[in-house]
């Protein structure tokens, strides 16, 4: 039975939260609970206003395709540090959206694709299923490849989805800068390439690989194509190929080049997949930075032992950096800490020691367990940049939305529901609105108070914000970047440990 082209059922999309507050995240301990922060209603709904009208053509980003000379980067060490800028992705190209309310309608789709996606992924490599046969079809008597023909069924779940914030790097020598989204719940890097059976629109122009003396397919019997979830072999090359729950994917071949961070470095023979068949939510970035804990990501290929990122509000069209073995200090300098967990049926997410919640200053009763790892690698917690809205185990939602609702009686309640939102408040004739404050606390006590415009988010221009958490039914937690934005966020990868610090973009 022909099955459907695409079959991940990942997706990645990004939440909006734009908001100023007046008292900042911090770090603290149990002793000493924040009860209250303040939410700035105006400038979150002239924010609203602002992505919406944002001209793309006329921001402050760079989309000419840049040549860097050879000469100019050095070759980076694992300890070398770089620093990208990061924006978000709602800046690269203009609003297609009539409504601040349909852009965030729209970003929860994807969103719950994507979450639906990364289920799916940990589902397989708990109970052992097998992927290492799924293989990409192609067509032996053309140079294209045949979305249509992807028909295996079990693939749903092979990946996650296009991250929401971008960086710019080079590819190829001479290196060509481009758009690459990351995406920290990936680890395949890819790019568009020429020719093209079948691209979607990018801002720079489609990288050729013959231009790039670089360059160079990779055999089948490179460990690289070995280490692919889905690969197959044509010719003696490896094909790659990975799918998305949106209806995202890239197909294509295996390759190593030159990657060049700006002008702190660059790092030769980096695998990446050279699309040539491509389709989905990536319009204006020229692919993926995969920032995963797979042996193919970017991270691991280049050696890193720390990254960092702090992520700007989406609708703000502000930037802020990507930063790799950073000169700014490992996590233990950070505001907080929490231990960086691993989950040893799967190397791709990165997972945190998370303990609980308090709202107001007032622990929420959640038992322990709903945040833990099984025995069998089930549940647990873990930190995603493509993920836009944090999901929480039922009982643990259940628990933090009550809290919050006990003590916001006196606000007036908006909607019932707005898509996988019920908790909904109309802030209309509020110029500014005192709340509870909401703190993450993580395993070895420390904590951080979230801003107010990180958990009540706007959803249209109008004046209506929700609660910007959602339960799943799953036993696995996602921390999106909707909780995550404003706050540095430190990948310790050699010490195992996270670090949070507030207002570090």
């Amino acid at each position: 039975m022909a099955l459907p082209r695409v079959f991940s059922l990942l997706s990645a999309v990004t939440l909006s939260l734009l908001l100023t507050t007046t008292t900042h995240a911090s770090s603290r301990s149990l002793l000493t609970p924040h009860e209250t922060t303040v939410l700035d209603v105006v400038s979150s709904l002239q924010q609203t206003q602002h992505i919406i009208s944002l001209d793309p053509t006329v921001s402050s980003l760079t989309t000419t395709t840049t040549t860097i000379p050879e000469s100019d980067p050095v070759f980076l060490n694992s300890s070398s540090p770089l620093s990208l800028e990061l924006h978000s992705r709602d800046t690269l190209t203009a609003s297609q959206h009539k409504d601040y309310k349909s852009l965030v309608l729209s970003r929860i789709e994807r969103d719950s694709s994507r979450v639906a996606g990364i289920f799916t992924k940990i589902r397989f490599a708990v109970e052992d299923i097998d992927r290492s046969e799924l293989k990409p079809v192609y067509n032996d008597d053309t140079s294209s490849y045949r979305p249509e023909d992807l028909t295996t069924p079990v693939v749903s779940g092979a990946s996650q989805g296009s991250g929401e914030y971008f960086s710019r790097i080079g590819v190829g020598t001479p290196a060509k800068e481009m758009f690459m989204v990351l995406d920290t719940g990936s680890d395949i890097n890819w790019i568009q390439c020429q020719p093209c059976s079948d691209c979607y629109q990018q801002s720079d122009p489609v990288f050729d690989p013959a231009s790039s003396s670089t360059f160079k397919s990779l055999p089948c019997s490179a460990p690289q194509c070995g280490s692919l979830e889905i690969s197959a072999c044509r010719s003696d090359k490896c094909l790659y190929q990975v799918s998305y729950g949106d209806g995202s994917f890239t197909v294509g071949d295996y390759a190593t080049d030159t990657v060049t961070f700006g002008t702190n470095g660059k790092v030769n023979d980096v695998a990446l997949g050279c699309g040539h068949d491509n389709e989905g939510l990536f319009t204006g970035a020229a692919g993926l930075l995969g920032l995963g804990g797979g042996a193919l990501s970017m991270t691991n290929q280049i050696k890193a032992t720390s990254f960092s990122y702090c992520l700007v509000d989406r609708d703000s069209g502000k930037s802020s950096s990507l930063d790799f073995n950073s000169v700014r200090g490992g996590a233990a300098a950070s505001d907080a800490t929490a231990p960086l967990l691993r989950n040893s049926k799967i190397d791709t997410f990165y997972y945190v020691g998370l303990s609980g919640f308090t709202v107001g200053g007032q622990q929420v009763s959640i038992p322990s367990s709903v945040f833990a790892v099984d025995a069998s690698g089930a549940g647990g917690v873990i930190l995603d940049c493509g993920t836009a809205v944090t999901r929480l185990q039922t009982q643990a939602y259940n628990s933090l939305r009550d809290a919050f609702v006990k003590l916001t009686s006196n606000l007036k309640r908006g909607e019932s529901s707005i898509s996988l939102f019920d908790t909904c408040y109309d802030f209309s004739s509020l110029s500014t609105v005192k709340v509870p404050t909401v703190a993450f606390h993580f395993t070895g006590g420390k904590s951080i108070d979230l801003p107010a415009k990180n958990y009540l988010i706007p959803v249209d221009d109008a004046g209506t914000f929700c609660f910007a958490f959602a339960p799943t039914s799953s036993s696995l937690s996602i921390i999106g970047n909707v909780q995550q934005q404003g706050t540095r966020i430190t990948y310790d990868l050699a010490n195992n440990l996270i670090g949070l610090s507030a207002n570090q973009c």
